[in-house]
């Protein structure tokens, strides 16, 4: 039974990083129509950080980012893009969280989720890295310092 669990959870895993993004449109904090497909049909690496303001483990990984994306930019042309899975009830509290931490990232709202049904995320944080619309790194959790691995992910895939 271990057996077979793990080699789903490795077909899963194997399926995710060969899947497109979908195409779908999501709203950014100023009510503009943004399109995902659009916003990866190209060379430049984007990762899209799933994250919500009850999910301390998430905010605690884009304050992580916040501290070394300059840099990150510097180097790579990275855009990291925080989707924000507030629900109806808890996203009036996206923008104060927002503009209290100073994040200088795009962030979008996917308040339907349907985003992350689409990519059937299902724990927060959850990172995606894509490149010409394609996934090309997927993560699920944080911990402290992991910030680094998926910044050596991204120099990695900026150099191809």
């Amino acid at each position: 039974m271990k057996h077979l669990f793990f080699t789903l959870f490795i077909l899963s895993s194997l399926y995710i990083k060969s899947q497109e993004i979908p195409d779908i449109n999501l709203i950014d904090l100023d009510g503009n129509t943004i399109s995902i497909k659009a916003l990866t049909d190209s060379e430049d690496i984007k990762i899209f950080s799933f994250w919500a303001t009850w999910c301390v483990p998430c905010i605690n990984e884009l304050d992580a980012i916040a501290d070394v994306y300059e840099d990150w930019q510097d180097e790579t042309n990275v855009e990291l893009i925080a989707v924000s899975t507030d629900d109806a009830r808890t996203k009036k509290r996206v923008i104060p969280l927002v503009n209290g931490k100073g994040w200088e990232y795009q962030i979008l709202l996917d308040d339907n989720q349907d985003l992350k049904r689409a990519l059937n995320i299902n724990v927060l944080p959850y990172v995606i890295v894509v490149k010409n619309g394609e996934i090309i790194h997927t993560r699920t959790g944080y911990t402290p310092g992991s910030e680094e691995e998926l910044y050596e992910v991204v120099k990695e895939h900026s150099q191809k």
